[in-house]
């Protein structure tokens, strides 16, 4: 139902007495028009309660006092209630309706809003040519308005508020010309009438090329100004059945004028906010997962909130050397930028240790390091765990995060047992990791607080409830099938009920499919001259065995070429592993800890071309430092 703004005694809407005569009309608004509307004073020589009779021979309105002050109070609440529903308005949208949905039907019969695109924000210099697009139009209309039959006074009369019909037809953009009419009314700020001489040149070149306000028909052009310039027009129309607008609705007009350009202003740097809010939390979190060998990738992020989209939870997967990879999932406290800022500068000092293949335990001491070092009020909590698809073993490390779970493959969730620890930035606090089983076909589920914590149930009753829908979300697909996960995820989350979500949610969900032993060949070569030659006849074999003939050269000899590096600079006994999977991975390691560099070797030079070849024929490459060396790798296609 339309809503119809009237007085708070339920008087009929101002402007819409057809008993009450009005005023003479003026051309121009009075100094003040933002100001709030002033009641009429008496002349002098009157009483408060009379107004002068006209003279013989004349004519003229004759309204007593009350009659004037009610109308005066009519306006004050209409216009206090109209800037109310305005600045209820959070977006643009909102505040525009806002305004449409206070004129119409009662202050004008129909309005129309224009607004600069693109609206500058801020301090931004707005772009030229200065354009109007038209944003919003609404209109009263009678219910039976289009209907057939009957007589007039027989129909049911209704009024209602339809924006896709206009009053009359306007164009959707508009550029306004430098020292034109419609310029000079929007320089100007205040609402003219629209029969005064520069409306009935500006009304025009704002509706468009042979448009204008219907016979009849009484409007007045008010400008929209924001903080520091015109940010676009509203125009409002009453028809022929409606008294004239009179000099006191100017003022009403600018009062509209003036908390709807505010409102556009606020919304426009708010959504400025909200956007740079959400560019830096989607920079914080990983664009998309890996892909490493043997382990399957899901995530999902939840603000808590649409309007507090920043928070500090944050997810993230690290390939590691030997096909291992490091799951992170961290929350630090707060909603704000400077939790993400925060999380930021933790995700990438994670990521920096995860490279140097630190111990789980370590890379958490590290992170509390780095957390004191930002504040001693910078807390947060970290779940970091390595997966091994060679060994089917987990690392988990712990600092005050909720425990992970574990499903297994026959429909079995485990809440995985991991000392809590403190979190991170206490200081002083050592941490301990624990390594589990990783079966394959199973899930390991890692997650922030804001999953199984609420106003409504405290996180261990979380766990359960978590635990049980995994649980019941495996018995679907069967003991033999583990459910897919994507569709996991979206399960999972589907447990939050309406109004059950307090804190932003990062969920990372990982499948162990592992690498079977039969795909692994694993060696160990002394530091001599011959071991290049043994390693391309073992690779050989290898390959042999497993079918993939048809690449033996290329592998040969690139394992020839990793390995000569290696024995060059190795003092102990250089290790060489071939992993088969949708593609083979040869990694040798030695405990050198300098990284190899390619080089653009010289015509005189008799080596230099090994790295050469290894990233000319490998369809990748990489070398990665650990604590106790490196690992120089390279992927080749199976075919």
């Amino acid at each position: 139902m339309t809503e119809h703004p009237t007085s708070h005694e339920g008087r009929q809407p101002l402007a819409a007495r057809p008993q009450e005569r009005a005023r003479p009309r003026q051309q121009e608004a009075p100094p003040g028009a933002a100001a709030a509307i002033p009641g009429p004073s008496p002349a002098a020589g009157q009483t408060p309660n009379t107004v002068p009779s006209p003279a013989p021979g004349e004519s003229g309105p004759v309204v007593d006092t009350q009659t004037l002050s009610r109308r005066e109070g009519d306006r004050l609440r209409f216009v206090g209630a109209a800037t109310r529903r305005i600045a209820r308005g959070i977006d643009l949208d909102e505040i525009v309706l806002g305004l449409c949905r206070a004129s119409v039907p009662t202050f004008s019969d129909a309005i129309l809003v224009y607004l600069r695109d693109p609206l500058p924000v801020g301090d931004e210099r707005p772009v030229n040519p200065f354009v109007l697009r038209l944003r919003r139009t609404d209109r009263l209309r009678l219910a039976d308005e289009e209907s057939d039959g009957g007589p007039e006074g027989e129909r049911l009369r209704l009024p209602v508020t339809d924006p896709q019909a206009g009053l009359l037809p306007a164009a959707d953009l508009c550029e306004i010309q430098a020292g034109g009419a419609l310029a000079e009314v929007l320089r100007g700020v205040r609402p003219v009438f629209g029969d005064s001489a520069a409306a009935r040149v500006a009304l025009p070149e704002l509706l468009g090329a042979g448009r204008t306000v219907p016979t009849g028909h009484r409007a007045i052009l008010a400008p929209l100004r924001g903080r520091r310039r015109v940010i676009g027009a509203a125009v409002f129309l009453r028809g022929t059945d409606r008294p004239p607008f009179e000099a006191d609705d100017l003022l009403v007009a600018a009062q509209l004028a003036t908390h709807t350009a505010l409102g556009i202003d606020k919304a426009v740097l708010y959504g400025r906010e909200a956007y740079i809010a959400d560019e830096l939390q989607r920079t914080m979190l990983p664009d998309s997962l890996p892909q490493p060998t043997g382990v399957r990738l899901a995530s999902r992020y939840l603000p808590a909130a649409e309007t507090a989209r920043v928070g500090g939870d944050w997810y993230d997967a690290i390939p590691l050397p030997g096909s291992r990879v490091a799951l992170v999932v961290g929350d630090v406290m707060g909603h704000s930028m400077t939790s993400a800022a925060i999380m930021g500068q933790l995700r990438t000092t994670a990521q920096t240790l995860a490279g140097l293949d630190l111990p789980p335990q370590e890379v958490l001491h590290h992170l509390d390091e780095q957390a004191q070092r930002l504040g001693s009020d910078r807390m947060a909590t970290c779940m970091y765990a390595v997966y091994d698809p060679v060994a089917h073993r987990i690392t988990i490390a712990n600092a005050g995060h909720p425990p992970p779970v574990l499903l297994h493959l026959g429909g079995r969730a485990e809440v995985l047992r991991v000392p809590p620890g403190a979190p991170i930035g206490v200081g002083g606090v050592d941490f301990e990791a624990v390594e589990l089983d990783a079966p394959a076909g199973a899930t390991l589920l890692l997650y922030t607080d804001g999953l199984v914590e609420s106003r409504m149930r405290d996180v261990w009753t979380g766990i359960e409830i978590l635990r049980e829908r995994l649980a019941a979300t495996a018995q679907l697909t069967g003991p033999d099938h583990s459910p897919p996960l994507e569709a996991l995820c979206d399960d999972v989350l589907d447990m939050l009920g309406p109004g059950d979500r307090d804190d932003d949610i990062a969920l990372l969900a990982a499948r162990f499919d592992g690498i079977a032993p039969s795909d692994v060949a694993y060696w160990s070569l002394d530091p001599e001259d011959a071991a290049p030659g043994r390693a391309r006849r073992l690779a050989r074999r290898a390959l042999s065995r497993w079918g993939l003939d048809d690449i033996s050269d290329e592998v040969e000899l690139l394992v020839s070429e990793v390995v000569t590096n290696a024995v060059r600079y190795a003092e102990r006994p250089v290790t060489l592993r071939l992993l088969r999977t949708d593609i083979l991975r040869c990694e040798v390691g030695d405990d050198s800890p300098q990284l190899p560099r390619q080089r653009r070797a010289r015509e005189t030079d008799e080596g230099g071309r090994g790295l050469f070849l290894v990233n000319r024929l490998a369809r990748r490459w990489g070398a990665t430092r650990l604590s106790t060396g490196k690992v120089v790798w390279f992927e080749l296609n199976r075919s």
